[in-house]
């Protein structure tokens, strides 16, 4: 959500339904000082692969939805915006929150499937997603982002 609120304020600030890639920039680390310049371009170009912008010649957009996403008065994005999150630990996390369960008993679940039932030959991702269907969580939403980190493997 912090991504979204990051990107959503300066359309919502300036009022506008389009700006220019330097307007954002501006706004986010010029006038704001939330960031400088490389960090607001980044910020940029993470919310266009995360489909939370969208470009149309020279000018920026935002769904309709973050239009009305409320910015809280005296709100900063902290420097989490710039960690990629893993998606095994998301997903986790999901399931964890889902059973009411402890994140680290999930984990431990994770890598004991991993060691005893498959002798150290699955891949987190692939255990993660074994686990969700035991616990009945829903793992759709997480599956392009576990391929993409299988596919970071050397």
């Amino acid at each position: 959500m912090t991504l979204q609120m990051t990107i959503a304020a300066p359309f919502r600030n300036m009022g506008r339904n389009r700006l220019k890639k330097s307007e954002i920039v501006f706004y986010l680390a010029i006038d704001r000082h939330w960031m400088n310049r490389e960090q607001a371009e980044k910020v940029i170009s993470m919310a266009d692969a995360e489909g939370l912008i969208r470009k149309g010649g020279d000018y920026f957009s935002i769904p309709e939805e973050f239009s009305k996403i409320d910015i809280p008065l005296g709100y900063k994005p902290s420097s989490e915006i710039f960690e990629k999150k893993d998606p095994v630990e998301s997903l986790a996390a999901a399931i964890a929150e889902k059973n009411g369960i402890e994140i680290n008993a999930v984990i431990s679940e994770m890598n004991a499937l991993r060691e005893d039932e498959f002798d150290g030959k699955l891949l987190p991702e692939a255990a993660i997603v074994i686990l969700a269907r035991e616990y009945g969580v829903g793992f759709e939403e997480y599956l392009d982002e576990l391929k993409k980190s299988i596919g970071k493997i050397d």
